[in-house]
């Protein structure tokens, strides 16, 4: 996957795969005309690809579009989505599979998330951020771990943007026991999840007891275009896998509508951060 807008990317195949089924056009003839696979253009329009612009132009001619305003509309969406990702300054830094992962973040409408450990990267302090990247880390130098802490904070930046993607997250209690950095971190990272807006932030308690996602943490990610299915990701400490399958994608689905009942519902849940918060006080 290319390290390009794939915002831009999904948006670009969503018009040309119209464009090409409007005339009757196969996804195996608009590959010939651009010399490609049948593959190549499937990926295209899900957005999974970059894009030359001279292929562009050719599967534009294929289509017979003619307009030179509709051909200049499309051209911008090519160069959108031919655009660097915010991260690719950090791309020494990050493995290939997490800056994948990124570029999907960037085009989701929802994201889903249960944490069993620790906070969100989405929900971190930045202190809280740079106890857990320095641990994770051991020995790393201070210019290094700055520029680990600014992909966190870029990331959040880049999530909550105006009319940015929704959040819902359900973090397991223990999340909130566990102690990152001094006494101080620990509780302005639980202030801070107490003044987040534009997040459905629920807390599953110890007394839930046994449920499905005991494997450990997980993500599901919903996409704008219907034809794009919902992506499950899991993330490991040798990397991470993407599961497209609807059978696999179905078991996280339904693991995390299991949390989401299981878990106190959002106000009881801050009524509990509170609580956490007072008797640490």
């Amino acid at each position: 996957m290319s390290s390009g807008s794939m915002t831009g990317r999904m948006q670009l195949g969503s018009r040309l795969r119209g464009l090409r089924e409007a005339r009757g056009i196969t996804r195996a003839d608009a590959g010939y005309a651009i010399r490609a696979s049948e593959s190549k253009i499937s990926r295209l329009e899900l957005g999974r690809v970059g894009s030359k612009i001279r292929d562009i132009e050719d599967l534009l001619a294929l289509y017979g579009v003619t307009d030179p305003d509709r051909i200049a509309e499309i051209m911008d969406l090519a160069a959108e989505a031919n655009r660097p990702g915010w991260w690719q300054p950090y791309n020494d830094l990050l493995p290939a599979w997490f800056a994948t992962y990124l570029g999907l973040e960037e085009a989701v409408t929802r994201l889903r998330t249960y944490s069993a450990q620790f906070v969100p990267e989405l929900l971190q302090t930045e202190e809280y951020a740079r106890a857990l990247l320095a641990s994770a880390h051991p020995g790393v130098r201070t210019a290094e771990l700055d520029r680990r802490v600014e992909i966190t904070l870029s990331r959040q930046r880049a999530f909550f943007r105006p009319g940015g993607p929704r959040l819902w997250a359900v973090l397991d209690e223990s999340v909130l026991h566990r102690a990152v950095g001094d006494a101080g971190v620990h509780r302005r990272q639980l202030e801070h999840l107490l003044t987040l807006k534009a997040v459905t932030l629920q807390v599953l308690p110890f007394s839930a007891g046994e449920h499905p996602a005991q494997s450990g943490a997980f993500a599901l990610l919903r996409f704008p275009q219907r034809e794009l299915g919902d992506i499950a990701y899991v993330q490991s400490l040798a990397g991470s896998t993407h599961h497209e399958k609807r059978e696999e994608v179905d078991i996280h689905l339904q693991a995390m509508e299991y949390l989401c009942v299981a878990a106190h519902p959002p106000e009881t849940s801050a009524e509990l951060i509170t609580a956490l918060l007072r008797r640490s006080s």
